[in-house]
């Protein structure tokens, strides 16, 4: 047990180094759960500091999916406030999502493993804070294209599905990579690769044919 407070520098410190292992592991494992022994080990630091830092195991968990998420819907944001026309901003949050995705895989599958595990009312806490913000930039960017002439009329929903979830499944792709190409590493070449394949397929799916 912890018997003092550490000082807030310290605390900070430690707590973000749990975070961070938390992440590592499930980045490098393709999965979305942790041992406390594999955190404690990873971070160097006593797994006692979780039930501190956190209360629990699950409470860690979800301060990592707040951490990550804050962050996504910050950048989503400050897209949707760029002064630049739909299908700029809509080829950049491709790109980010990419590149989110590809730092830290787990984000969606842990945030709707926490949402499905959760009382009705956190449930709904957390798909308003992360979910709906991407949700509703979708339908506004959608929105702004159709305006301009440059979009067809698409559901934003069906959008997070295309988007999100075939970049989600491409970052977990490892056993697919494994049995059925040369290898089962997902380095920065793979990545850039898919970028472009994904800018290729959705923005000639929703741009108006001329």
């Amino acid at each position: 047990m912890v018997s003092s407070a550490p000082s807030a520098g310290t605390a900070q410190g430690a707590r973000d180094q749990l975070l961070d292992a938390a992440g590592a592991i499930m980045r490098e494992g393709d999965q979305v759960d942790i041992s406390l022994s594999e955190l404690a080990a990873r971070a160097g630091l006593n797994s006692a500091l979780v039930k501190y830092y956190f209360g629990n195991k699950a409470g860690l968990l979800k301060a990592l999916i707040e951490r990550e998420w804050t962050e996504i819907v910050r950048s989503v944001e400050a897209l949707m406030a760029k002064q630049a026309d739909p299908e700029t901003k809509l080829r950049i949050h491709m790109a980010g999502v990419v590149n989110n995705l590809f730092h830290h895989p787990y984000v969606h599958r842990l945030l709707l493993r926490l949402i499905r595990e959760s009382e009705p009312a956190e449930a709904d806490r957390l798909a308003a804070a992360y979910l709906r913000p991407l949700l509703d930039a979708y339908q506004r960017l959608i929105g702004e294209g159709v305006a301009a002439g440059v979009f067809r009329p698409v559901d934003p929903l069906l959008f997070y599905f295309t988007v999100i979830g075939a970049v989600d499944r491409f970052f977990s792709a490892g056993t697919v990579l494994r049995h059925c190409g040369d290898t089962d590493v997902l380095n920065e070449a793979w990545r850039d690769r898919y970028r472009a394949h994904l800018n290729d397929f959705v923005v000639a799916g929703i741009l108006v044919q001329r």
